[in-house]
């Protein structure tokens, strides 16, 4: 029972693939979180802004950018490894676990701009 179990779980991962829709979604959304860690490094200032916290010091907004950016970077690549390597199962975990990530953003934007801010948040 307990190998017709695995053997069950293990068609199921090896079926999540490029042909699931689940897969490019999350492919999406790494590459998203990606793009906005490079812009975060690439134009601190910018990032800092559409993110919904400025900054006006350029040397406060060079250390944000880069301690934000390399954080959402190194969050889009690990999940971006998980789904080439098409283990559905990490990938859900990482995925999940990394939603503290923007739960902590968002409260953070709440506790600097107040809830009137509700586009950054």
């Amino acid at each position: 029972m307990e190998v017709a179990y695995k053997r069950y779980i293990n068609q199921q991962i090896n079926f999540w693939g490029p042909q699931s829709a689940s897969y490019w979604l999350t492919a999406l959304v790494a590459a998203g979180i990606i793009f906005l860690g490079a812009r975060l490094m690439i134009s601190p200032a910018t990032g800092a802004e559409g993110f919904g916290i400025p900054l006006a010091p350029a040397k406060a907004a060079l250390a944000y950018g880069w301690i934000k950016g390399i954080r959402d970077i190194f969050a889009g690549i690990v999940v971006l490894v998980l789904i080439i390597s098409r283990n559905a199962r990490a990938t859900a975990f990482a995925f999940g676990g990394a939603i503290i990530i923007p739960v902590s953003d968002g409260l953070t934007v709440l506790a600097v701009n107040g809830a009137q801010d509700v586009t950054h948040f």
